[in-house]
């Protein structure tokens, strides 16, 4: 940054680049904090397992959820009873890879999550996955 003392008021030919750098610092706190929200989906409590592995990213993936009250989510919006079959027909009409990754709440029963995978084997998905949080350890003895 140069600054004009002189008596000589001439035009500065150089950008100022404090201002831009500061938008820029501001946009990318924004996205940072924004960019986690966007993925959120349905707020379930996932059941936990001890061989548990990583969450895959679900961005490009096409996620069905339970709630614990048996509602059904596709990518994040409800689907009315019945009609999963043809909705998950649609969403994966033109994927290459014909995968359904299953989120449950804890809570859901056992006969909910069973149908909903019945559905899912009508439409001809036959690979599945449940997504589940990994076991906390105890410090003792375990």
């Amino acid at each position: 940054m140069a600054m004009n003392l002189g008596s000589s008021g001439g035009i500065k030919a150089e950008i100022n680049v404090t201002p831009l750098v500061d938008v820029m610092l501001v946009l990318l706190i924004i996205m940072m904090i924004v960019a986690p929200l966007l993925q959120q989906g349905v707020p379930v409590n996932l059941p936990q397992a001890s061989n548990s592995s990583e969450k895959p990213e679900t961005q490009d993936q096409t996620v069905v959820t339970i709630d614990r009250g048996k509602n059904v989510y596709l990518n994040a919006k409800e689907v009315p009873k019945g009609q999963l079959q043809s909705r998950v027909t649609e969403a994966l009409a033109d994927k290459s890879d014909k995968i359904v990754i299953i989120k449950a709440d804890d809570e859901t029963p056992y006969s909910a999550v069973m149908d909903t995978m019945d559905e899912l084997r009508a439409a001809g998905i036959e690979d599945m996955g449940l997504i589940t949080d990994k076991r906390k350890t105890q410090q003792g003895g375990e």
